[in-house]
């Protein structure tokens, strides 16, 4: 199926939003988002699936450093940067929902 005829429920255009936006790992996708890690995670697997994300797991020395396990970032790809720009014509106000992380700091 074509990008541009790819039809996102409002849950995956929402986490498409929030990992465009610059929360991508799935923890801070579920903070962003409100969603459970029951939707969260299933979705980004559909979603990589799908060819619309990428992922892959930090160094482990990062993850030492902070204390913590590693995190798994995910990307969109140029069909999920594409299926987003659809998305956003559909659910209007997801842009607002969901600023970049560049915004918020401004």
């Amino acid at each position: 199926m074509a990008a541009a005829e790819t039809k996102l429920s409002h849950t995956a255009a929402m986490i498409l939003q929030a990992v465009n936006a610059g929360y991508g790992y799935g923890f801070s996708v579920m903070e962003m988002t409100g969603l459970p890690s029951g939707t969260v995670y299933p979705a980004m697997r559909r979603l990589e699936r799908d060819e619309l994300i990428r992922s892959n797991w930090e160094q482990q020395a990062i993850a030492d450093a902070e204390q913590r396990p590693p995190r798994k970032y995910y990307k969109l790809t140029r069909s999920g940067k594409a299926t987003l720009e659809a998305s956003r014509r559909r659910y209007p106000l997801l842009a607002k929902l969901i600023p970049s992380e560049q915004e918020e700091q401004v």
